[in-house]
């Protein structure tokens, strides 16, 4: 299964994808490539910054 999240604040998108789905070439070109429909569809003031997230976490809790 394939997810990807969008979350707009005020100047800046941040997208988190899935580090096994995708390596860092592709997120470098998924940035550019939504950078381009956002500069072809929208007008702004501005600058928009479009930013790729793709981390594995590791969380233990002691007790």
């Amino acid at each position: 299964m394939q997810k990807s999240y969008a979350i707009q604040a005020g100047r800046e998108v941040r997208i988190l994808v899935e580090p096994d789905s995708i390596d860092d070439v592709a997120a470098s070109n998924l940035a550019r490539k939504v950078v381009r429909k956002i500069e072809e569809n929208l007008v702004y003031p501005g600058e928009i910054v479009v930013t790729v997230v793709r981390e594995t976490r590791a969380t233990e809790v002691a007790h």
